[in-house]
């Protein structure tokens, strides 16, 4: 198992984040994303938020790739439908890359 840590802003909006939070439910949850992520070799997800910056947790396969998940999320119009819905919400932080929604992030410390 391989865990990893990513981080997104949402848009300082409380009505906004409301909603965000209201696509996130579980029984709100889509079916088909829902598929999508455990297809794709993730066992566990968490995302945590405080005032309008998220924090995601996801444990996964050791043979997960963010390289593969990207290509099958680009070939899945039921994802590209909810990235489109999500990105409503969510704004780049300052430093991501072009194109670059959740960062990964470094871990530096463990006890």
């Amino acid at each position: 198992m391989k865990k990893y840590c990513l981080a997104l802003d949402l848009k300082d909006d409380p009505e906004l984040i409301t909603e965000y939070e209201n696509w996130h439910k579980t029984e709100n949850a889509w079916p088909e994303i829902t598929k999508s992520i455990t297809d794709s070799g993730i066992s566990g997800m968490e995302i945590h938020r405080t005032a309008n910056r998220l924090f995601m947790i996801m444990e996964t396969d050791d043979d997960f790739s963010f390289e593969r998940k990207v290509i099958e999320d680009s070939s899945n119009e039921k994802v590209q439908e909810w990235e489109k819905l999500m990105w409503k919400f969510q704004q780049p932080l300052p430093w991501a890359k072009e194109g670059e929604k959740w960062v990964l992030m470094n871990k530096i410390f463990e006890l």
